[in-house]
């Protein structure tokens, strides 16, 4: 049996082209329940009703209200199954294997109204090429343990980077917490200054940007794009933002995205993997409230919780 050093159980590879069958399927699965709590959770600012967060087995939605109780979901990535649970104790697993959009959609239905939950949902996936309805999706169907398991331990270091990079912060900021429509994890600080409304906005667009963000994340890519990345951007952009010299010297301002991008596979191999997404965190954001003027005095915190020389006020 192959021996699997500590660096890979912790940071595993992820490129995209080893898992993007899995990430495919398991991005449109994601959003069948990911709309259930859209459809029945009051709404939040920036939508943080619907966002999932990462657990020690995968990803957990919020408690859902329904009726005078709740119920959650949650993806264990580990023992590959989606596990449905309500206030009264009720629990329903549906398991994660290779199987159409359209099986998995119409199995979670029919679990929900043997729960007594009476959805409806708008059933076309969002943020995606090619949104075949779930109903519909016979296509992407592929489900691979490992891979979905390789994400997940990614995730769980993302998530721990982005905790740290928080606790120097004292201003507005969000929880980290995953986007189930673009499928990434992401950390956003805000300045408490209004900002320009954008132009075409929609309305979620509208209220996300609504006031001074900077926001980091990890994202698994997409292809002809990136593979798997760290990354950061300011909304509004201030000048001089994208020419700043952002930390570790692998990270570089893609125009095209309009973020600093910093490659997951440069992050996996470094000595100490965390502390680079720290720097380039901090480096990043740095710039942004330097160059866009933000009351940096009142906003920060002089120390963090966790790694304490990498997150300090650059």
């Amino acid at each position: 049996m192959p021996h699997t050093s500590t660096r890979d159980l912790m940071w595993p590879a992820l490129a995209l082209a080893d898992w993007q069958p899995t990430y495919e399927t398991l991005h449109r699965w994601s959003q069948v329940p990911g709309k259930v709590c859209l459809a029945l959770s009051p709404p939040q600012n920036h939508a943080w009703q619907v966002a999932f967060a990462v657990t020690a087995r995968g990803l957990r939605s919020r408690a859902i209200p329904h009726g005078s109780g709740s119920f959650d979901f949650q993806f264990d990535l580990v023992d590959h199954g989606l596990l449905i649970e309500t206030h009264t104790g009720a629990r329903r697993a549906m398991p994660l294997v290779s199987r159409s959009v359209a099986e998995f959609h119409a199995e979670l239905m029919q679990v929900l109204a043997g729960l007594g939950i009476d959805v409806h949902i708008w059933d076309t996936p969002v943020e995606m090429a090619d949104p075949v309805p779930f109903d519909e999706d016979h296509g992407h169907r592929t489900y691979d343990p490992e891979q979905a398991n390789r994400f997940f331990r990614a995730l769980t270091q993302a998530d721990q980077a982005f905790k740290s990079f928080a606790s120097s912060f004292v201003g507005k900021q969000s929880p980290s917490h995953f986007f189930w429509g673009s499928f990434d994890l992401a950390q956003t600080r805000f300045s408490g200054r209004r900002a320009p409304q954008k132009p075409n906005a929609d309305r979620v667009t509208r209220e996300a940007y609504s006031h001074e963000v900077f926001s980091v994340g990890f994202w698994p890519g997409a292809a002809q794009v990136c593979d798997a990345s760290f990354y950061a951007y300011a909304a509004p952009e201030p000048e001089g933002f994208r020419d700043a010299a952002a930390a570790p010297a692998s990270a570089r301002y893609v125009p095209e995205l309009g973020e600093f991008l910093l490659p997951y596979a440069d992050v996996r191999q470094a000595d100490q993997p965390r502390a680079q997404v720290l720097k380039f965190c901090q480096s990043a954001y740095a710039a942004c409230a330097t160059l866009g003027g933000w009351d940096r005095g009142a906003l920060e915190r002089t120390t963090a919780w966790t790694d304490i020389e990498l997150v300090a006020p650059v």
